[in-house]
Order: structure tokens, then C-alpha cells, then sequence
């Protein structure tokens, strides 16, 4: 007994079984790409010859043979190896030929191995064809009974082509397969120019060929694997978007990623669906056949296919990694190797098989041809040959004096020195035969005397004469090694090459889904009961003043739009709850939808808003570098404003965001963007507004988002604040403004003179004029008028019945804030209407839409709309039903619409009314 302590023995007894798991069980060989269960499985099938030119056998059959001849294990894991290697989504070329149900890609389980069948694959006889002519080792099996091969002679590089999967002791290996065509192309280039670098093996193999298809993305991935032998390789399902029917669209993915259970991607896309961490999809169903598979994802109709194509991609297998580390056995033992390793490797042993079968066929030639020398002796002495046999007593006596007997030659001498016959030396023209020539001619059939006969035994010997200076040739030259390694590699490219089944894409990173959105401008509706949707700008044609419009939205009962206003598809929108919350959303994710139809709830797009209800909304600027410098104006119906950073609403999750405390009873009417030393415009329903300088000391940045804020504009009973905008702040004296004014107002008023009819300003008798509307005799410079005109901003005022005026800003003095404002609005008694809907600056040649309670909508060019002063009542610009009322205002930017739109610009579209727009510049309805 030797003592040996418990840390030496347990080091040396885990290594000894690390090593046999590494060698015996997980790793494949380089040479043959094949662990020894799969190689016992081929070798024992060709053994007991079920070859793919037989009949199917049945599979446990097969496994009971490998069982118990070479592989000691369980019958299950070598059914289930069997298995894999008849499975045409596994294995890039089958090397078993299964008949029966071998399992699904949904991962069902294959039938009991009584129930199927199979045979070797033709491409499986390329791995074994020569196996007995000594091509390769054999060593005995676990119990010494029977010989088994150490690896099989493979004609083509297995390992590349279909590739290996294992886990041993501290290692592991996930090879790819790849195209067996493009495989032995880059072998064949190999043989040729071994110098060969990556870049021109990549020529021929460009990336790995997995049989599910589907896409690679990048080459990066591909260039480190074949490189280095570690890689990782993005695979994604091959999926297209079809129209079903009409505004209903589907994905429909018809190739999924290597080694992805198709049943269990179903199962978590459904999961997605369920906890809406991916919306928009209506239907999945499966609609595989044996033509194909086909998987149906069917979108709701306001939702982006490629956004959620996107999100799938992101979320589920149908877009995976393939993790590349290309470990395999070489001489035993473990070596991480790329692409130009594994080729040279099987390039070594390949040669090694065609020169070990050479010599086993030279073997054979040289004896063929020592018996043939023999025949054709014993033909050539015929006469003497046949009576020493009839006078020999029996056999063993015949085959003696035979070999005693000194036989003529002839012209054997020159055969003998061809076939490098060591057995018989010629001396003096005679020779003595070998016992294996004498036992030959003993055997010698009575028919071979004939002289048909003795004519194909001197062809015989000619013919291996040749064939053994072919083998010394190859044995003797590596060139001609190589020359047959050509040869018999296209013969295995002409069977098992096929096109490539996976596609390779270049890819510069994960797309997000607003990448796959169009870029464009929409405009955005929100009804009263929380419906909101966007519509392509471009559907909406500009129209002329006082035309009838067109239907906006589809409304539910007495369901009215209360807010539209215009963004692009890329910017943020701020949404701000009636309980003082912030939600922020892309334009994009709001849901798409036609003219007339009603949209999507908010709740169902804010699943936190609860019983709140959206009471202002911000579109944000689409740089969002700019945020930076730029703040909020928070403006409430109770009159009270607040400033806020915009950074302070940078991040804002899912359930929300408090922005602003409120009063009871209060709710906030608007937010916007602004800078220090903007104006703050608010305006009210009841025509009053106050404009000041947002400064440190009228109104402060307030560091939280908690407080209520402060007064803006004291409000008379019943009044409330529906307006607010930031203006240009422009330095001023009350009389510069004044005076700038007259000489505008003279020359607007030569221009209106100018067209024909158009509307009179309209000032009530009992209008207050302020102290700002005194005239005054100052005199302006041209350079300051033209200077004044620059920094010029037009707000636009409309009111409930539609009517509505443009004016100066200048109209509109800066005071301090907290008053009780100036006028905004006159309201005749001649006309309908009693209220200001909204006030906000317009820009020259741009249009701007109203939208009334009972869903019409109207585009106008702006400068069809006259500039008047303040106290002005304005011109109509949308004829309304009797009880009909604007309802809302807001501005677009170039809606993109055709040229000859404007020989339709009185066309009613959307109402099923007919009528026509005066021209611009007239009005029936004006008070002259």
C-alpha cells in the first residue's frame, strides 16, 4: 500500500476523466468532423449493410448493434444521436436516411425506435468508402471483442459542412455548418495555393450556411470566427409583410434561425402579445405545410409592420447569436483552430488516406501479379505442367515438385522487373515458382487453358503491371497525391453540393424601431372622450377661406375634437394629464389612422392616465440638443403660470411623470417651450389677454415640479385662460410701436383697397381703447420701420362662430404680470359668437386648420386673412351650421399638396355637402 494524499488523487483522477470526456465523448475530430458515437453509428450500419442502395432496416436494430459492438451506453443517446444526423433542419447534409417520424422543428419528439427505419445516406458512403483498404487505424472495442476505426477515411471536410455542438470538461464547441459546395471550392483553392490568405478563402466561403436559411447579419462576426475561431454570428428569421386583405397587413416569416424550436417562438410571441410588451399584432397562426413554413402575424390595422417586425426581433428568437468557437480534436488533442487551420488539417489527412490506400492497393497488385507470373508460366509449359501433375500421388507432392522444377521463363523477365516481382528470380532464362504460384496453378480451372483465356491472363498482368506503376507514382509524388484528392473531391461535390440556403446582409447594428418609420409630418387629433389618432398631413388639400371642409374624425355620439396640432413622426410629445401628470411618446406610436376614423383611446396608449383626462399636449423639438436651452411655460385655466427646465422632464417613465401641482378645479390649458427674455402671451375666452417678459423677476425658474406657480392674469368672474404662446421680446418704446403701426396699418390698408369686396374692419361703438391706441406724431427712420418689420410677429385671434383676424403683436403691450389685461377681441351684436377659441402666431404662407364640435375641418392659407387691429371683430373664415362652433385652432407647416389642388380649392370633400367658397377678399356675411 502506498499513501497518497486526497489533493494528488483527486487532481489526477479528475484530469484522467476530463481527458476521456474531452477525447471520448464531446469533441469532434478535425478530420472527420464526428464524435465517437456518430462514428460507431455509421461504421456499425455499414457493417451490417444497411447502405443507401438497401432496404430501410429497422432503427433499433441498428442501435442494438452499435450498443453492443462499440458503444456501451444507453440506447437512448445514441437513438437520439441517430436521430439528429436524419434530420434535414440539423444536419447541412443527412447522413442517415430516416424513414419514419424523426421528430419535427417544433421540437416534437421522434417515434420509439421500433417504429422507424433507416439507412446510410449516400453522402455517409464518402465518409466510409475505403474504410478496409487500410486507410485508417482501428483499435478494439470495450471488451476486446470486436475492431472498431479510430476515425473514418471522409472524403470531404465533415466538420466544416455540418458542423458540431458539445460541452466536455472545461471546454466547449459550437461549429457552424456551412455550404458543402462553397466547402470544397475553398479545399480545392487550398490544394492549389496553400499560401492562400483569409481574405481569399472568404471569396469562397463567405459565411457559414445554416439549413433553416434565414439571414446572417454583418461580417464582422464571420471574419473573427474564421480568423480566430471565436466569433459571434447573428442569425435573423426571414420574414416579408404581405397585405392580406384591404388596411389589414401580416408577417409572414417563412425561415427561422438555426436550432430555434418554431412551436416555442409561437408560445413567446404570444407571451409578448398577452403582456403587451409587444402591441399591434391581432392573429398569430401557423400555416406550415410540407411545401414550407409559414407563420401568419397578422397587425391591427393602426399599428407599423415594421415596427413590430422590429420588436420581434428584438424580443424573441427570431433573431438570435450564434456563438462560433470552432474547438475540435487534432492529433488528440484539443486545438481552437479558423477556417485555414481545419482546411489544412483534413488537406494532411486526406493525403494520408490516399497514400495509406495506395499502399494497401500496391500490396494487392504486387500479389495479383506474383499469381499471374505464375499462370502465365504454367500456360507456357502446359504440356509438362499437367504430367508432373498426373504424376504426383496428390496434392502437397504436385506443389512440390512444381516449385523444384526449373521453369522456362520466356518472356516473362521483362513482367517480372515491371510488377517488381521479388518472388521469382530468372536465372539462365529458367525459374522456380513460390509455394503461392504452385497453389495457384494447382487451382488453375481446365477452362483457363483455352486460348480466349490465356489471352485475358497476359491482359490481367499488363494491366496491374500499370496499375502498380500508377500506385508507386502516387506514393512517390505528392503532386500526383494531390491530383487524386482533386479528383475525388469533385466527385463528392457532384453529389452533395447544393445552393446556399442562408443569406448574408451587411448590418451596422441593432435598428431601432423609429429607423423604420418614414419620416413625415402628421397632424395629431384628441377628442373630448380621449380618442386620439394621426393622419398624413398630405390628405388634407388647402382650401380658401369660407369653404365648407372636410370631415376631420369620425366621432362617437357627441364626441368632439378638442385638440389637433401638427409634428413630425420622429419628435416627442409631451402629454399632460388633468392630475397635473407628464406622459412622452413618439408621434410615430400614436396610432395611424384614416380622416374619418375615430383613433384609439388614451388610456389604451397610457395605461396609468386612469381617470384622468389629457388636458394639454406638447410637441417637443425634434433635436433634442436644444433642449438644453430651453424651458417650459406651464399656464393654467385659473390664470396661473409656472417655468420649468425642459431637461427636468428628460426622463419620464411609463407610469408618468407629477409636472405641476394644481387647485382644485383647475386644469392646465397649455405648455410650451421658451427662453429667457420671451414674452409670455396668455389669452381668455372672454377676449382678455396680458403679454410679459419672462425674466428672473416675473417669473423664476422653480426648481420642482410640485409647486402650483404663480398668477399670470387676474380673471374675471367666469373668464378663463385658453391661449397661451411665447413671443419675441423686441426693446420698444410705446410710442415706436405706435408709430410703426400707423405707417403699417396705412399700407395694409392701400393693399386691401386694392382687391375687390373683401371685409371691413369691424370696432364696435363702445370699444375702450387703450392708452397705447392715442395717436401719435413721432416720426421713424426708415432703418428702424424696416427693422421693426423684421422682428414683426402675427398672432392670429379666431372665435367660436368663425370668424377671425390677423394682428400685429405690436398691438399687444408688455406689462408686468399679474394684471388684469387688455382687450383681444370685439364681439358686434350683428354676429353669432361670444367667445375667443384660440389665439397663436401665424407665419406669411403658411395654412392653418379649424376643426369644429361636430368633426369638420377646414385648411386656409393665413394670408387670406386680413391683418386688423386689436379691437377688430375679423372676416369669416369658416361658414358654419346653425349650431355648429370652432372648437380649435392650430397651425401646419407645407402640407405638400398638388398644384392644381387650387383650381379644386372650392371642392367639398368629406361631408357629402355640396357648395361653393366665395373668392378670397369676399364675404357675404361681412359688416360693411
Amino acid at each position: 500500500m502506498l499513501p497518497v494524499t486526497i489533493e494528488e488523487e483527486m487532481r489526477s483522477s479528475y484530469l484522467a476523466y476530463a481527458m476521456s470526456v474531452i477525447v471520448s465523448r464531446a469533441l469532434p475530430d478535425v478530420r472527420d468532423g464526428l464524435k465517437p458515437v456518430h462514428r460507431r453509428i455509421l461504421y456499425s450500419m455499414r457493417e451490417s449493410g444497411f447502405t443507401h442502395d438497401k432496404p430501410y432496416r429497422k432503427s433499433a436494430r441498428a442501435v442494438g448493434d452499435v450498443m453492443g459492438k462499440y458503444h456501451p451506453h444507453g440506447d437512448s443517446s445514441i437513438y437520439d444521436a441517430m436521430v439528429r444526423m436524419a434530420q434535414s433542419w440539423s444536419m447541412r447534409v443527412k447522413l442517415i436516411d430516416g424513414q419514419g417520424n424523426f421528430g419535427s422543428v417544433d421540437g416534437d419528439s421522434p417515434a420509439a425506435m421500433r417504429y422507424t427505419e433507416a439507412r446510410l445516406a449516400r453522402a455517409a458512403s464518402f465518409l466510409l468508402d475505403d474504410i478496409d483498404r487500410d486507410t485508417v487505424d482501428f483499435q478494439p472495442n470495450y471488451d476486446e471483442s470486436e475492431q472498431e476505426p479510430q476515425i473514418l477515411p471522409a472524403a470531404f471536410p465533415n466538420l466544416l459542412i455540418n458542423g458540431a455542438s458539445g460541452i466536455a470538461v472545461g471546454m466547449a464547441t459550437n461549429i457552424p455548418p456551412h455550404n458543402p459546395g462553397e466547402i470544397i471550392d475553398a479545399t480545392l483553392a487550398m490544394i492549389e495555393r496553400p499560401d492562400m490568405t483569409l481574405d481569399d478563402l472568404l471569396q469562397y466561403v463567405p459565411g457559414p450556411d445554416f439549413p433553416t436559411g434565414g439571414t446572417i447579419l454583418g461580417r464582422a462576426g464571420i471574419r473573427s470566427a474564421f480568423e480566430t475561431g471565436r466569433g459571434s454570428v447573428i442569425i435573423r428569421a426571414r420574414a416579408e409583410i404581405e397585405e392580406l386583405r384591404r388596411d389589414r397587413k401580416a408577417i409572414i416569416i417563412t425561415e427561422i434561425p438555426y436550432q430555434v424550436n418554431k412551436a416555442t417562438l409561437q408560445e413567446r410571441i404570444a407571451d409578448l402579445v398577452r403582456s403587451k410588451q409587444v402591441e399591434g399584432i391581432a392573429d398569430i397562426r401557423d400555416e406550415s405545410d410540407r411545401s414550407g413554413m409559414r407563420i401568419v402575424i397578422e397587425i391591427k390595422r393602426d399599428a407599423t409592420p415594421e415596427v413590430v417586425l422590429n420588436q420581434l426581433y428584438r424580443f424573441t428568437q427570431l433573431q438570435t447569436s450564434f456563438g462560433v468557437n470552432m474547438l475540435a480534436l487534432d492529433g488528440g488533442q484539443p486545438r481552437l483552430m479558423g477556417l485555414k487551420e481545419v482546411l489544412e488539417a483534413f488537406i494532411r489527412f486526406r493525403e494520408e488516406v490516399i497514400l495509406r490506400r495506395a499502399r494497401f492497393d500496391l500490396n494487392k497488385a504486387r500479389d495479383r501479379g506474383h499469381l499471374l507470373v505464375g499462370l502465365v508460366i504454367a500456360v507456357a509449359n502446359i504440356d509438362a505442367v499437367i504430367a508432373l501433375i498426373r504424376a504426383a500421388p496428390d496434392a502437397a507432392t504436385a506443389r512440390a515438385a512444381l516449385m523444384e522444377r526449373a521453369w522456362d521463363a520466356g518472356d516473362i523477365s521483362p513482367l517480372l522487373a515491371l510488377i517488381h516481382d521479388e518472388g521469382n528470380v530468372v536465372v539462365d532464362g529458367r525459374v522456380h515458382l513460390t509455394e503461392a504460384q504452385a497453389r495457384g496453378i494447382l487451382e488453375l480451372r481446365l477452362q483457363r487453358l483455352t486460348g480466349l483465356e490465356r489471352d485475358k491472363i497476359q491482359q490481367e498482368l499488363s494491366e496491374v503491371a500499370t496499375r502498380i506503376n500508377e500506385l508507386l507514382e502516387i506514393i512517390a509524388s505528392r503532386p500526383r497525391r494531390l491530383e487524386v484528392m482533386r479528383n475525388e473531391l469533385a466527385t463528392v461535390r457532384a453529389e452533395i453540393a447544393t445552393p446556399r440556403a442562408t443569406d448574408i446582409a451587411d448590418y451596422a447594428g441593432d435598428q431601432t424601431d423609429e429607423s423604420l418609420i418614414e419620416p413625415g409630418q402628421m397632424v395629431v387629433t384628441i377628442t373630448r372622450e380621449g380618442f386620439i389618432k394621426r393622419t398624413p398631413l398630405d390628405i388634407f388639400r388647402a382650401q380658401n377661406r369660407g369653404g365648407r371642409g372636410r370631415t376631420a374624425a369620425g366621432r362617437r355620439g357627441d364626441d368632439i375634437i378638442i385638440r389637433s396640432f401638427n409634428a413630425h413622426t420622429h419628435q416627442w410629445v409631451l402629454f399632460f394629464s388633468s392630475g397635473g401628470k407628464a406622459y412622452r411618446e413618439k408621434v410615430w406610436r400614436l396610432p395611424e389612422a384614416s380622416p374619418t376614423a375615430k383613433g384609439r383611446a388614451l388610456v389604451n396608449l397610457l395605461p396609468d392616465l386612469g381617470e384622468d383626462s389629457i388636458t394639454a399636449v406638447l410637441p417637443l423639438p425634434q433635436d433634442e440638443d436644444l433642449w438644453e436651452n430651453l424651458h417650459l411655460v406651464f399656464a393654467t385655466a385659473s390664470g396661473n403660470v409656472r417655468r420649468n427646465r425642459l431637461s427636468d422632464f428628460r426622463n419620464i417613465r411609463s407610469s408618468g411623470l407629477i409636472a405641476m401641482k394644481l387647485d382644485e378645479g383647475d386644469r392646465l390649458i397649455g405648455v410650451a417651450t421658451c427662453r429667457e427674455g420671451q414674452d409670455v402671451f396668455l389669452g381668455t375666452r372672454n377676449a382678455r389677454c396680458i403679454r410679459f417678459q419672462i425674466t428672473d423677476e416675473t417669473l423664476r425658474v422653480f426648481a420642482g415640479r410640485g409647486s402650483s406657480g404663480v398668477r399670470g392674469i387676474r380673471l374675471a368672474e367666469g373668464d378663463e385662460v385658453n391661449s397661451l404662446c411665447v413671443l419675441g421680446h423686441v426693446d420698444a418704446t410705446v410710442e415706436e410701436r405706435a408709430a410703426y403701426l400707423r405707417i403699417a396699418n396705412a399700407r395694409r390698408r392701400a393693399e386691401n383697397a386694392a382687391q375687390n369686396g373683401d371685409e371691413a374692419e369691424t370696432v364696435p361703438e363702445n370699444a375702450t381703447m387703450d392708452e397705447e391706441e392715442t395717436s401719435t406724431d413721432l416720426a421713424l427712420p426708415p432703418e428702424r420701420v424696416a427693422e421693426l418689420e423684421a422682428a414683426e410677429e402675427i398672432l392670429l385671434i379666431v372665435s367660436n362662430a368663425g370668424f377671425g383676424r390677423r394682428s400685429s403683436a405690436y398691438d399687444y403691450r408688455v406689462s408686468g404680470r399679474g394684471g388684469q389685461g387688455i382687450n383681444n377681441m370685439s364681439f358686434p351684436t350683428a354676429r353669432r359668437g361670444n367667445a375667443v377659441v384660440a389665439t397663436l402666431p401665424v407665419l406669411a404662407g403658411t395654412d392653418v386648420m379649424l376643426v369644429t364640435d361636430a368633426g369638420r375641418l377646414i385648411r386656409l392659407p393665413v394670408d387670406q386673412i386680413r391683418i386688423m387691429s386689436r379691437q377688430a371683430s375679423g372676416v369669416t373664415l369658416f361658414r358654419l351650421n346653425d349650431t355648429e362652433e370652432v372648437t380649435s385652432v392650430f397651425p401646419v407647416m407645407d402640407d405638400g399638396s398638388d398644384e392644381d389642388d387650387a383650381a379644386d380649392a372650392n371642392e367639398v370633400s368629406g361631408d357629402g355637402e355640396d357648395g361653393a367658397a366665395p373668392p378670397a377678399g369676399a364675404d357675404t356675411d361681412a359688416d360693411d
